[in-house]
């Protein structure tokens, strides 16, 4: 970017320092900027070229023309520079020329034998020339831009193979840059002369890196201005051989919106303490975070990864325990639970589900194939086979009650995957009935067909209070009261798990007869202890490995998930005026909002204010509409004459388990279609933070200058 100002024989610089403002891009302002220079050679200049290279400063404005109010001095529109050292033509009443002058002019009437130095060389004496340092700013600012364009269109800058061609790359990147050489970008042009190459690809990484951490600083700046925030991270995903956790964060912000921003990804090698620790001290050292401000934290549990996500999130509570650990609302109980379970045979109904849904989302064909299997089982049931074929026109597989419908559909599911991979009318191809054969080896057996019948039965007892957990507001509120009643029934089952077992073991050897299963140990429990061959019942196996563990893990995730504190919060939804409405009480529940008398304005009056609260919306008005839900009581016009409700109510709103508006939820949808959509060859962390922010407002020269402190040294700045 030009430092100095392009009036003639300006002397503002170092000693008088003065705001620069770029030409406009506007051709009929821009010419007249460059007439009131007097500089001829600004006049023969187009507008972009004039606004990308050429600056005026504040001494040639009107000082009425500067808002000096901004906090950085901007001018006003329309504004035209009036203030120049040099005239802007000759006026009457002038000094008499001098001696020099009339000197100079009876040599030119002699025959002009003394030459005067040209206009034109005149001119070039007052025409400042851009500095090498401009030069590569300008360069710089195109690499960005063209970066960003790629970042917000989800386009990698690499192309299939990147081979050379013609000197170029032929890479998406490299393709840009060139298209704007094209176009007359005169540095980039006088780059790849130089060095044959616009960009290196040191340099591209180079600036990826400076974009995802300014990116990062800009979000981070975001949630500063806003507050307290939550964090949430997302199931672990691969990018270019390694481990990455993906990191959300939710806030609330000045207009009392929630919001999740897609923070980036945090390197995920190591174990126990010391990744917990690292990944800590990325997000607060690096990133910027200030986690004393979190009050909530959210994650995916899988089975390979759960004992390092744990040991993270204990972590965090060791170290701010205000970060209340809690369920995220893109995430169902019964299915998080499931996941989160380190058990062979849970984890090998999870793997199946997946591979299910998968398959028979390829093709319509083989969802009617699995429609006539399921209407030939159910010959004499029209109507139940009927509700089974709905039910698996939907994603079933990702549903609350998935497991109940499983064992419904299993011996269906078997049939028809069997008759695909027999194929014996060659309907079809053989990667499809590959995939067939594996779905149908997992079907039959029998540590699979036990650890779904369990996890059905058990997941019962959380069915319905998951449900209300991603419910509207009245239904989580319900639920935070309902906990303990769950809690007790998985007790109850605990207690008594013999019994239990007993009817969970008869249900599965039930359903392997039907379907040609034998019952036994699994195969790798066998290869660890041949021992066992004929010595261990299944019956006694599955209960100690399976049915025990598994209500055992049950009871303790719920306990952490909906610990004390994460149900306080979560029955100050009760300020509701839907909530208070239907309670029909006069008296308001203080003993639940006390809890954020740490977190409020002023606690003193935190009781006559929740009175005044409660006796406004304990009585409707006839024909007055009352807010249902947490969004549109803070978008109430006169919450901000109760400022310590509003306090809750927006320490409430940040937490992970309460759902998000559909347009409050981009970041999420954007990660997940970014994962999905991305070849894995293509996938970068870097710009994944682009492509998923690509509504922050970014500041070319601001990178720019970024760049330039990450990277002092002139030859790393340059190609």
């Amino acid at each position: 970017m030009q430092n100095h100002c392009a009036a003639p024989k300006c002397t503002s610089g170092k000693s008088d320092p003065q705001p620069l403002f770029r030409f406009p891009r506007d051709a009929e302002r821009s010419k007249t900027w460059a007439e009131k220079c007097q500089r001829k050679d600004l006049i023969d200049k187009s507008p972009e070229q004039l606004h990308r290279y050429y600056r005026l400063c504040g001494k040639h404005f009107d000082s009425s023309l500067i808002d000096s109010d901004a906090q950085n001095k901007v001018l006003k529109d329309n504004a035209i520079p009036t203030v120049f050292d040099v005239p802007n033509q000759p006026q009457t009443g002038q000094m008499k020329r001098t001696k020099e002058q009339t000197n100079n002019d009876e040599t030119e009437s002699k025959g002009r034998k003394k030459v005067k130095k040209s206009q034109a060389d005149a001119d070039k004496e007052d025409v400042p020339t851009v500095s090498e340092e401009e030069n590569n700013g300008e360069y710089l600012k195109s690499l960005f831009e063209v970066l960003v364009l790629l970042g917000e269109q989800s386009i990698p800058p690499s192309g299939p193979g990147d081979v050379k061609q013609d000197g170029l790359k032929s890479s998406n990147f490299q393709a840009l840059l060139e298209y704007r050489m094209t176009c007359g970008d005169d540095v980039l042009k006088k780059r790849y002369e130089e060095n044959k190459e616009c960009c290196s690809p040191a340099q591209l990484n180079q600036v990826t890196e400076v974009c995802e951490k300014w990116i990062r600083s800009k979000l981070v700046e975001e949630v500063k201005q806003h507050g307290c925030f939550s964090l949430i991270t997302d199931d672990l995903v691969k990018i270019s051989g390694d481990w990455y956790l993906p990191v959300f964060v939710r806030f609330m912000d000045q207009s009392n919106c929630q919001w999740e921003r897609f923070f980036g990804f945090l390197s995920f090698e190591g174990d126990g303490d010391t990744l917990a620790e690292t990944l800590v001290s990325e997000m607060t050292d690096k990133w910027g975070l200030d986690m004393e401000q979190c009050r909530g934290q959210a994650h995916s549990y899988t089975g390979i990864h759960f004992r390092k996500i744990k040991a993270f999130s204990a972590k965090l509570i060791e170290k701010y325990p205000m970060a209340v650990l809690t369920l995220r609302s893109t995430s169902l109980l019964n299915l998080s639970l499931a996941d989160g379970m380190p058990l062979s045979g849970v984890q090998l109904v999870m793997s199946t589900l997946k591979k299910v849904e998968s398959f028979f989302s390829q093709s319509q064909l083989l969802q009617l194939e699995l429609e006539n299997t399921i209407s030939m089982l159910y010959q004499d049931k029209e109507d139940r086979a009927n509700e089974l074929k709905e039910i698996c026109r939907t994603s079933w597989t990702r549903q609350h009650d998935a497991f109940e419908v499983a064992v419904d559909i299993l011996e269906a599911l078997l049939l028809c995957v069997e008759s695909v991979h027999d194929n014996e009318e060659i309907k079809w191809s053989d990667l499809v009935a590959h995939d067939a054969l594996e779905i149908s080896k997992a079907l039959t057996d029998f540590e699979f067909v036990m650890a779904l019948v369990v996890l059905k039965n058990t997941m019962t007892l959380t069915l319905a209070f998951g449900k209300n957990m991603q419910g509207k507001e009245s239904d989580v509120h319900f639920a935070a009261t309902s906990l303990n009643a769950v809690l007790h029934s998985l007790k109850e089952v605990s207690d008594n798990i013999d019994v239990y077992h007993e009817f969970w073991n008869d249900e599965a050897v039930n359903l392997a007869t039907a379907m040609d299963i034998p019952v036994k140990l699994p195969r790798s429990h066998l290869r660890k202890h041949p021992s066992d061959f004929g010595t261990t019942q299944p019956d006694s196996y599955y209960k100690n490995h399976l049915s025990v563990p598994m209500v055992n893990h049950i009871i303790q995730e719920v306990n952490e998930l909906f610990s004390e504190d994460h149900l306080k919060f979560l029955r100050g939804l009760s300020l509701v005026p839907a909530l208070i409405e239907q309670q029909k009480s006069s008296e308001p529940e203080e003993e639940s909002i006390q809890v954020f008398k740490n977190y409020i304005p002023n606690a003193a009056t935190l009781s006559a204010e929740l009175h005044c609260w409660w006796v406004k919306w304990s009585k409707k008005v006839k024909g007055e509409t009352i807010p249902s839900n947490l969004h549109e009581t803070l978008q109430l016009a006169d919450v901000k004459f109760f400022p310590n409700m509003l306090a809750v109510l927006r320490l409430i709103g940040i937490l992970p388990t309460l759902a998000l508006e559909d347009s409050r939820n981009v970041a999420y949808k954007r990660f997940k279609m970014y994962m999905e959509n991305t070849p894995d060859q293509f996938k970068s962390k870097s710009l994944a933070l682009l492509n998923m922010n690509y509504d922050v407002e970014f500041d070319l020269d601001s990178m720019v200058e970024s760049y330039m402190k990450t990277y002092p040294d002139r030859e790393e700045n340059q190609v």
